[in-house]
Formats: structure tokens, sequence, C-alpha cells
């Protein structure tokens, strides 16, 4: 990313609430990500910008932005509710701010399923399509697919970008809700990877490399989605 790319924005949830973001657009800019962070680190986090940056190279434009707890330094993830808001005003900034760019919205993990549960109530203006960087299907140790209940209330496309090693999401309980709901759900599955896409050593595969493979994918998704 260029130097300075990432510029500041400020985003009205409501009257009382306001949130931090940051929007980055490349000279020649082919789509737009609305993108949310995990539950436990901010839209700064290294996670989230190596996200940021490698689709900035990939002339994709992101809006990173914080949900109000994390704003606030908290450790506690806000209601759905507010959650959902503060979502669906990321979005609306986002369509303010890059007018004419093809926007599609998601997040990494805890982020990914606010915008999914956000436009399963009701469609995200303008959104074409949705990609999780990690959907966190169940708690660690407690597989189940309970979470993904209001996935069929989403009638856009959706993109799986999930870790074979990922104890948030077991891929026998993960593989069948996709093939349910082909042809609007797609899985990418990135061998050896965990919930944070890292890996072992001993897999023959490093970080960087997990790393490339699931932002091209999410290129090639969006294209093809795009047309």
């Amino acid at each position: 990313m260029d130097p300075g790319a990432a510029k500041p924005v400020a985003i009205k949830v409501s009257d009382t609430t306001q949130v931090s973001g940051l929007l980055a657009i490349p000279r020649k800019c082919r789509m737009g990500l609305v993108l949310a962070h995990g539950a436990g680190a901010g839209m700064v986090h290294p996670s989230m910008t190596v996200i940021a940056e490698g689709l900035y190279q990939r002339e994709v434009a992101t809006l990173r932005y914080q949900f109000p707890y994390m704003e606030q330094h908290g450790k506690r993830p806000d209601p759905p509710t507010l959650c959902h808001a503060t979502v669906r005003a990321a979005v609306q900034q986002a369509g303010d701010l890059m007018k004419g760019i093809p926007m599609l919205a998601g997040g990494r993990s805890f982020g990914g399923r606010m915008t999914s549960q956000a436009q399963a109530i009701a469609p995200l203006p303008g959104i074409r399509g949705l990609t999780f960087f990690g959907f966190p299907l169940h708690l660690a140790k407690q597989p189940a697919d309970s979470r993904a209940a209001h996935l069929d209330q989403v009638k856009i496309p959706m993109l799986f970008l999930q870790g074979s090693r990922d104890d948030l999401a077991d891929l026998s309980l993960l593989r069948p809700l996709i093939a349910r709901m082909q042809p609007r759900a797609t899985l990418e599955v990135l061998e050896h990877a965990d919930h944070s896409f890292n890996v072992l050593m001993r897999s023959g595969r490093t970080h960087a490399e997990v790393r490339e493979q699931m932002l091209d994918a999410f290129v090639s998704w969006a294209e093809k989605l795009l047309g």
C-alpha cells in the first residue's frame, strides 16, 4: 500500500455513537470491500492490515472500521443490534465515499458473522456479495452449526475462506452447509491453516503463502461475481 494511502474517516452510527474507519482506494480500482474486524482485535490489527494492504495491491478498495466496544477499548462485543447498526453505517459511508465502485462486504470471524446477520435481516444497500475471512461456525471444541441458521436468509453470493485446521469451523459441518446453499455459497479451503490463517512449520507452507492464496481466491471469486 502506498504510504499514507489509508485515510481516517468518521462513521456515524447514531446520534450518540460514532466509530473510526480507515479508507484506502487504489488509483485504479476494480471493486470495494467493507471490512469488519474480529471479536478480539480492531481494524489496525496486523491481520486486518495484511488483508487491506494485499487487496490494495490487487486494485481493491477497503473501508475498515471499528465496532463501538473496540472504539472504546472494551473487551466484550456490543449487542448484535448495535453491531448490525454499525455494519449498516459503514456500508452507507462506503457507498458515499466510493460512488460508482461495485461493493462487497464481510470481515474477519465475528465481523463477518455480524455482517451476514445484518444482511439476513435486511439487504445492505449496494452490497453485491459477502466474504468471510474465517466464518466462526461454533465455539472451539464445541462443534455445532446453529450460528449459520441465519445464512438461509442471505440471498446474495457468499464466499467462505476457511483454514482446514480452523477450530471454530469444523469442515464436516461447514461443507454440507455450503453444499445446501449452492450456488449462492462458495467454499475455499486453505490447507493447513488455522482460524488466524497461520500454518505449522511442518506443513511446508508459510503464513505469507496462505494469505496470498486467500486474497487471490477472494479477487477471483469477486471478479466472476461482478463480471
